[in-house]
């Protein structure tokens, strides 16, 4: 049986998720406000019941309007990783913004004196130089693009492609990804909005099927694969989906050579 890597990942958007949206409003925002209050304790409570390390996702603007929830999650020993300041999609800005939120957000990372190894991009979206910066700023990883499934790889850079003319492949960049599949993440499966619509409403039996099915396949079928879930806690700190993610746990736990851990150590372990 191949050895098999679970990384569980938790996108801390809190409030800055919704300013995305049009017409944000405080009932909005009180969906961020459960994330900090009741899905991270939620969450910390049961990846110390399994003694499981995790990656923490967390926007600048969330470690300067949560820092108690955050210094929770870094004395119970998980790794914390950059999801720009406020959550902006990178390919609705500027080169210019795009820097200066990126550095917005280190500033607040290392008032909780971290320099970050991983990067997440909000919305899963890159501009045409995201990757570019995340070599200049020396990460050792992203995860956030989807080239692959359940092996690591070097995106690359400086790729031309379009309708008109096939692929021309870049040079691949020094920053490995370890890449993710919105399948694998929360947020489509459970979370519920008016505007834009979004259903939001599935049974935690069938995502559970579905992360099950992928991880047996894994497990199965590529020897050192490594299975990311990307979730959040104002998603999946309800009841029943805590309860799900538990039952994926002592599932992937009852099979042999499998092991839990953060990114940033997988990552390291690439090079």
């Amino acid at each position: 049986m191949p050895d098999s890597t679970i990384c569980m990942s938790f996108d801390f958007d809190a409030l800055s998720v919704w300013f995305g949206y049009p017409n944000t409003s405080p009932a909005m925002l009180s969906r961020g406000e459960y994330g900090a209050r009741v899905g991270v304790p939620r969450i910390l409570t049961l990846l110390k019941a399994y003694n499981l390390p995790a990656t923490f996702f967390i926007p600048g603007h969330t470690i300067d309007s949560y820092p108690d929830v955050v210094d929770t999650i870094l004395k119970a020993g998980h790794e914390i990783a950059h999801h720009s300041y406020a959550h902006v999609d990178p390919g609705k800005q500027s080169p210019d913004e795009e820097r200066r939120d990126m550095e917005q957000a280190l500033e607040a990372l290392n008032t909780v004196a971290l320099k970050p190894r991983g990067y997440r991009s909000p919305s899963a979206n890159f501009s045409q130089v995201t990757l570019a910066l995340l070599d200049e700023y020396e990460f050792l990883y992203d995860s956030s693009l989807m080239g692959d499934d359940f092996r690591s790889y070097h995106p690359r850079l400086g790729d031309q492609v379009s309708q008109q003319s096939p692929l021309v492949r870049g040079q691949e960049a020094r920053v490995w990804e370890l890449p993710i599949c919105f399948e694998f993440d929360d947020w489509v499966h459970f979370q519920f909005n008016f505007t834009p619509y979004r259903n939001g409403t599935s049974a935690p039996s069938k995502v559970l099927e579905i992360w099950t099915a992928d991880f047996g396949w894994m497990h199965q079928h590529i020897d050192g694969g490594i299975l990311t879930l990307a979730m959040h806690p104002q998603v999946i700190g309800r009841g029943h989906r805590i309860a799900m993610l538990e039952q994926f746990i002592n599932h992937c736990l009852s099979q042999d050579g499998v092991t839990f851990k953060q990114m940033g150590d997988v990552a390291k372990n690439l090079q």
